[in-house]
């Protein structure tokens, strides 16, 4: 469950980064960039990361049940 709520936490920091870049160009500001880019980066690691477990309970259920 905290799965969840961490996955839809960083969805909206996202989303509201994406807002808040609205008319600007990348690289316009630098600091704001990166911040963007490592935001994607943590909400892509964790998306990842949280499938993976998602998946190896679903094989080990699959794998047990045979």
């Amino acid at each position: 469950m905290s799965d969840f709520i961490v996955e839809i936490a960083l969805v909206v920091a996202v989303a509201v980064y994406l807002l808040m870049a609205q008319g600007q160009s990348v690289g316009e500001n630098l600091t704001f960039t990166m911040v963007g880019a490592g935001l994607m980066a943590i909400a892509t690691f964790w998306t990842l990361h949280t499938a993976r477990k998602g998946l190896e309970v679903i094989a080990l259920r699959l794998h047990l049940s045979k």
